[in-house]
């Protein structure tokens, strides 16, 4: 997508022999655009644990060119060794996002194929560029799809703008390029379909406030930022069309994790007719579990987040400061999972389908 009418993805090669791979660094969003370079496995565990990085897909690919650093760092005497180190230090730094582990797990099954280490190597490069580019096409399909309901929308209200609900930043900064709850928004205004965007601000990281609303006012894209607990309000007045959110990790049964507070929106679109649909790539999926409550991992992030807030001040520096009381207990639940019966449908790149896993499996029938 574009900063100031330039394309960007949020990963790339950097320089002629790919040796450093370059991301956008989004702690410093919306008030600073800073390109990082990362050239170690260390840095790349560091980018996607610390949020330099986030969001489903891009922490895959992310995952996938740590894997590839991995690859052409490792010393030959000790390369499968150090292949297994990395991949299960890549692993553990989101224990909730399903692509981290997909992109490892494709990485190591792609070098194994490899008898040579320079072949290893190279395979781990294309692999990583394919993780990449895939995720592009996958959510520029998810748009196509997912703009079909916006339509479907507008003309029941004889053009008006169409209303849509996010939480979290599930744009194409949480992914390489054109995101998955937001895609069927930039398509529809790219067709020229009106839409308005009510956009949460999504405690405590603030991503809504800080990158969705960034992203759509790059775009062109008519939106509102709201407090969290807003959206039940607005859908009691009638003032929501639609709730489209992004999946961190999403059950062959269609039980969706997604940041925290999104079962929230559920109960309260379901409560108020609201059709709530949820965009994710393939990759998003866990095929091994159905039930998401049971089953997926919560990751649990450090108390300070919520008690220490971020953000520019009068004198245009970023500055840390406190919102609660010194030693304060704290929790910081990072996602919560939203059953598949209050969800209207999931927006994938094969189409839209219901959160259901007889349904999920027709699309994808490869992994009955």
């Amino acid at each position: 997508m574009n900063i100031n009418g330039k394309h960007y993805r949020t990963i790339w090669p950097a320089d002629h022999d790919n040796k450093v791979v370059q991301i956008i660094d989004q702690r410093h969003l919306p008030h600073a655009f800073i390109v990082e370079d990362l050239k170690t496995v260390d840095d790349f565990a560091v980018a996607i644990k610390d949020m330099h990085v986030r969001g489903a897909g891009l922490i895959g690919a992310t995952a996938g060119f740590g894997m590839y650093c991995a690859a052409i760092t490792a010393p030959d005497p000790d390369f499968a060794d150090f292949i297994t180190a990395a991949a299960n230090k890549l692993k553990a730094t989101r224990p909730t996002a399903g692509n981290l582990a997909w992109a490892v797990e494709r990485q190591l099954a792609a070098m194994a194929k490899q008898t040579s280490i320079k072949g290893k190597r190279e395979i781990a490069y294309q692999t990583a560029c394919s993780i990449a580019d895939e995720d592009a096409d996958f959510c520029r399909l998810i748009g196509e799809h997912g703009r079909k309901l916006i339509a479907e929308i507008s003309a029941r209200k004889n053009g008006e703008p169409v209303n849509i609900l996010t939480h979290c930043n599930a744009g194409w900064l949480a992914f390489v390029d054109y995101g998955s709850a937001t895609a069927p928004i930039y398509a529809a205004h790219q067709a020229g379909i009106k839409v308005h965007v009510w956009v949460d601000e999504t405690r405590p990281w603030l991503q809504g406030a800080k990158l969705t609303a960034w992203e759509l006012k790059e775009e062109g894209v008519p939106h509102t930022l709201i407090a969290d607990n807003t959206g039940g309000h607005l859908m009691q007045h009638q003032l929501v069309d639609l709730v489209i959110v992004g999946t961190d990790r999403t059950t062959r049964c269609g039980d969706v994790a997604n940041k925290i507070g999104t079962y929230l929106k559920a109960l309260a679109a379901k409560d108020n007719k609201v059709p709530f649909y949820v965009a994710l790539p393939s990759s998003t999926f866990d095929w091994k579990i159905c039930d998401g409550i049971k089953d997926i991992p919560i990751e649990q992030r450090s108390g300070r987040e919520i008690t220490h807030i971020n953000g520019l001040s009068a004198e245009n520096g970023l500055q840390t400061i406190a919102i609660a009381p010194d030693n304060t207990s704290t929790v910081n639940y990072g996602f919560d999972v939203t059953p598949a019966r209050l969800i209207s449908g999931l927006i994938t790149e094969r189409g839209i389908m219901k959160a259901a896993e007889e349904d999920i499996l027709r699309f994808y029938p490869e992994k009955n």
